[in-house]
């Protein structure tokens, strides 16, 4: 074959190039081909796997943001107080032991104006459910403790942090109208002055969050004894167990008049039911481990929630949501606060002592309510409100001007004036009497400003210092006599002792509530 001929007038020329290479380059500058003779790159099968992987981890990353600033945009926030301050420091989220207050608001504004007019809730609303949520550091516990709405306490002075509209303090008013006029951080500080403790975190829903709630689980079980129907609320339940959801949720825990004999105690073991149950089903069907079911809760919950600055957050509602899910059911308690009919009002409640006081004593010293011994928690964490426990002091006072008063549940009638002898004859000259039932175990009490009084009341009668309580609804000192002051001295030497029945169900227990007779149907 001869090869082609040079035209060129230098003798250069450029590189012979094959019949073949020229069909894949119009280029004369290019060389072979690149498969004809150059170096390979990366295998197809590797180029594939990398961009498949690139983009699922894109689409992961995209769906997390999504997600994340959708469930942020959804929460709504409010401050956590009201302007009482506070004396202790944030708690870790992850770690300290936490009190959270839950709020069922019975607003009608928005989706909830189905349930009545303006008139029917006023200014922020009221706190048709109040129930303090106490988790120990160690999350093997939880203490819930429900508030009746009908039960009067004194509210303090409050700032509404929207308006910085100041409101005085009350006295004997319903708990539920706290949060009324300067919003939820009056009801926060309300528990706080009540209990003594310094609540860490609220959450506030209110009815169409119920509903929604119910539905996305798929609906909740509850028991009742007797067919029944209470035309208020709209709830119609046949005798037994029933699936409930949507409006018939709602009017389970809405109801006033189907449980019970119709009070306010009732409706709270029915809402302490219902809650049980809730628990229940979400760790019994697995969805605090199925991430597609904990987001569709989490969706209907962040938008239908209000909660304080400090717990605004997803990652913090992850975390608290988290220290829950490995909680034993049966260490989940559900306690109502003490209480008996109002002197000033029948119709309504007010703390029965000395229980309540021993309830709230037992949760500042971080008590499990579901232990019959009382026993206290390993640690309570920086988040836990140290138990008062006044010394004995040098008076600094008028002990002729100290209110003190006895109240006698010795079972010795004698006791009452053998101890007001001894008082006066210390020096505790304004005394009185009250009536009082049976109780094991002696304290005193104190109102707020006598921590002192009650210290030398008890130092006088050998009352030891752990059975020495703060109440709020003492004024002055009250001596309240056990079975162990029968005789000269108590003979206890620890806390006072908890109400054997303090705790009405726990999370595992599975409790039908009784049916109001007036309401049973056929």
């Amino acid at each position: 074959m001869a090869r082609p001929r040079d035209n060129r007038a230098d003798g250069t020329a450029p590189p012979v190039r094959s019949v073949a290479a020229a069909r894949h380059t119009e280029d004369p500058a290019v060389g072979p081909a690149r498969h004809l003779g150059a170096q390979h790159g990366l295998p197809g099968w590797l180029k594939i796997g990398t961009i498949v992987v690139s983009v699922l981890l894109v689409g992961v990353i995209a769906f997390g943001a999504y997600w994340t600033l959708r469930l942020q945009g959804n929460i709504t926030k409010a401050s956590l107080g009201a302007g009482n301050g506070t004396t202790e420091a944030p708690v870790n989220d992850s770690t300290d032991r936490m009190q959270v207050l839950i709020l069922g608001s019975d607003t009608r504004d928005g989706k909830n104006s189905q349930y009545g007019g303006a008139d029917d809730s006023t200014g922020y609303g009221h706190s048709d459910v109040m129930m303090l949520m106490d988790i120990s550091a160690d999350n093997k516990r939880v203490n819930v403790v429900s508030f009746p709405r009908d039960l009067l306490v004194g509210i303090p002075k409050c700032t509404d942090q929207k308006s910085k509209r100041e409101y005085p303090a009350q006295k004997n008013v319903m708990i539920n109208a706290a949060m009324s006029e300067a919003g939820i951080g009056c009801a926060v500080d309300t528990v706080n002055k009540l209990t003594g403790l310094e609540i860490d975190h609220f959450m506030m829903a209110d009815f169409n969050s119920v509903k929604e709630l119910s539905n996305t689980v798929g609906g909740v079980d509850v028991c009742i004894s007797d067919a029944v129907f209470d035309p208020d609320s709209g709830l119609r339940l046949p005798k037994g167990t029933s699936k409930v959801e949507g409006e018939q949720a709602l009017a389970f825990l809405r109801t006033r008049h189907a449980f019970a004999d119709g009070g306010d105690l009732g409706r709270i073991k029915g809402q302490q039911g219902f809650l049980s149950s809730l628990v229940r089903k979400i760790k019994d069907d697995g969805t605090l481990t199925n991430p597609g079911k904990m987001l569709q809760i989490a969706d209907v919950v962040t938008r239908n929630l209000t909660i304080d600055d400090g717990m605004a957050s997803v990652p913090t509602l992850l975390t608290v949501a988290n220290r829950l899910k490995n909680i034993d059911v049966s260490k989940v308690a559900f306690v109502a606060v003490p209480t008996e009919p109002a002197v000033s009002d029948s119709n309504r409640l007010q703390l029965a002592e000395p229980a309540a006081s021993q309830l709230f004593a037992a949760m500042r010293k971080n008590v499990d309510l579901t232990d019959p011994t009382g026993t206290t928690g390993a640690s309570a964490g920086p988040g836990a409100s140290a138990e008062p426990v006044p010394a004995p002091t040098a008076a600094g006072y008028d002990k002729t001007l100290q209110p003190v008063t006895v109240a006698n549940g010795s079972g010795v009638p004698a006791r009452t004036q053998e101890i007001i002898n001894a008082l006066t004859a210390g020096g505790f000259t304004k005394t009185g009497q009250l009536s009082a039932k049976p109780v094991p175990t002696t304290a005193v009490y104190y109102g707020a400003d006598f921590a002192d009084v009650a210290a030398d009341v008890a130092a006088l009668l050998g009352v030891p210092a752990s059975q020495v309580l703060p109440a709020a609804g003492v004024a002055g000192v009250q001596v309240y006599l056990g079975g162990d002051l029968a005789g000269a001295v108590p003979s206890g030497g620890g806390q006072a002792a908890l109400p054997p029945d303090i705790v009405n169900q726990t999370a595992g227990d599975t409790v039908c509530q009784q049916a109001n007779p007036a309401l049973i149907t056929r």
